[in-house]
């Protein structure tokens, strides 16, 4: 895969990854992790891997690409064990390598460990130095390698003792599975940014990023890892432990307005719920005078719908998505870009020709993405084009594990509202409010990081990571 140029094309932030975990010694663990990972190719579609293990040892396979062609059948056979972990990834800078795919499995003094990690340490680059300084060894440019430094580093205390003192030394975003030869750990780091649940199958325990995974192997959604909570799950059942505190909760807001799949539930709000009433919010906010409603597939869906629903106007899918093509997808030169769209996309002319559109989409990044589709809905004859974004304006970036552009490449950033609108051709554009995004949500304000939009960062972020390139470590 040519990455690298298929990053330059992304027309909005990537997420990094996805983790899956089960313990299940009457399970077959490796095929519930493949169907698990597959539920979960959202996250990351670069590389995919599951470790296993037998109780005696960790056998583990990964490689470049989507989930079906790491995986056969045959390769699934082979992994035979009680314990799986497995992980879908996307890199946020120039690191795409076999050597950075996941899970990472390692020996320490305790015994083998493995170990797979959705989200961005914001110390990775002073903990590395620190690190090296004293003897240890990296064989990637993954901020993951620093967490498997540290854990080896405190080897002579219990894994789980190991985990909690590493806790202390890291900051940032993580939700991580950990896989010893007889456990498997879920860990969520203390602002609870990233995504981790857990779900039981019959007699088996399930961790994953998001709850449709849970749906996917027919498991039961019990509840969302807490922040800052350890749970242990072994022969004995599921054990907790509160290793760290925080002042405050800070959920990454757009897992909800993109990331997320539409039937995940996260932190007891589902999140077609959330988008729906994101839309209905952005009509209260910003009524337009038009014929019908229609979406920017997918995640643009469920606002459009409460949009259409709250204004009392008909919601159409004027936009066919191609659906043999996901987030990310390689094209071959840099002129093609406006045909990568209309690979994605088609207007269909019979529902906009002669109509005035409104069309919801969830983010505006970069804007070249929405000026494409502005134009290709113009061409298939609509009579107005009107822009409604259920989410504020993107000014800053991220630096909790989503793969935002530059602050300079931030189209919010350099324009206003009205600018942006003549940049992408459209007869209005409105973006739902920061206070009425988040005043629609389950849980109070204060529980949700919306630093990208307001530059309020929950974590500190150390300066190395504040240079020209957003993240200097990736996973």
């Amino acid at each position: 895969m040519d990455n690298e140029l298929d990053r330059l094309l992304l027309p909005r932030p990537t997420h990094e990854c996805g983790v899956f975990g089960i313990y299940g010694p009457e399970e077959d663990v490796a095929r519930i992790t493949y169907f698990g990972l597959y539920a979960l190719q959202h996250r990351g579609q670069e590389s995919a891997g599951i470790a296993v293990s037998n109780g005696k040892s960790i056998a583990l396979h990964k490689n470049m690409g989507l989930v079906a062609e790491v995986f056969d059948d045959n390769i699934i056979d082979s992994l035979k064990g009680q314990i799986a972990i497995g992980h879908v990834r996307y890199s946020t800078t120039g690191s795409s390598l076999h050597a950075n795919a996941q899970p990472m499995a390692f020996r320490y003094l305790q015994g083998m460990v493995s170990l797979a990690h959705n989200g961005n340490l914001t110390n990775a680059s002073q903990l590395r130095q620190s690190l090296a300084a004293n003897g240890s060894v990296f064989q990637t440019s993954t901020d993951t390698e620093v967490i498997i430094n540290l854990i080896a580093r405190y080897g002579q205390s219990s894994i789980v003792e190991s985990i909690m003192k590493c806790m202390i030394d890291i900051k940032g975003a993580y939700s991580l599975v950990v896989m010893t030869e007889d456990k498997l750990i879920g860990v969520r780091d203390p602002f609870g940014v990233r995504p981790l649940c857990i779900g039981k199958l019959n007699d088996a325990y399930v961790l994953a990023s998001e709850s449709c995974a849970l749906d996917t192997v027919g498991a039961k959604l019990i509840r969302d890892v807490e922040p800052g909570e350890i749970v242990i799950i072994d022969k004995n059942g599921l054990q907790s432990k509160r290793a760290v505190s925080s002042e405050r909760q800070a959920t990454c807001i757009f897992e909800y307005i993109y990331f997320a799949r539409p039937d995940s539930i996260i932190d007891h709000q589902g999140v077609t719920e959330a988008r729906r009433a994101m839309g209905r919010q952005l009509a209260k906010e910003s009524p337009v005078e038009a014929d019908l409603v229609i979406s920017v597939p997918d995640s643009g869906t469920a606002p459009a719908k409460g949009y259409a629903e709250e204004i009392g106007l008909p919601f159409e899918e004027g936009l066919m998505k191609n659906r043999y093509i996901g987030r990310t997808f390689i094209q071959p030169t840099q002129e093609m870009r406006e045909v990568g769209v209309r690979l994605k996309l088609n207007a269909i002319r019979s529902i906009v020709e002669g109509k005035r559109i409104i069309m919801v989409d969830d983010s505006i990044v970069r804007g070249t993405t929405s000026s494409k589709i502005v134009k290709m809905l113009r061409e298939a004859g609509a009579k107005e084009v009107h822009m409604l974004v259920s989410s504020p304006p993107v000014k800053y970036p991220c630096y909790y594990g989503i793969d935002t552009s530059q602050r300079e490449e931030l189209i919010a950033v350099t324009h206003g509202v009205d600018e942006i609108r003549k940049y992408i051709g459209a007869d209005s554009l409105h973006y739902l409010s920061l206070e009425g995004m988040l005043s629609v949500m389950n849980s109070p304000p204060s529980k949700f990081c919306a630093a990208c939009f307001s530059g309020d960062y929950a974590i500190e972020v150390e300066k190395t990571c504040c240079g020209k390139s957003a993240l200097e470590y990736d996973h």
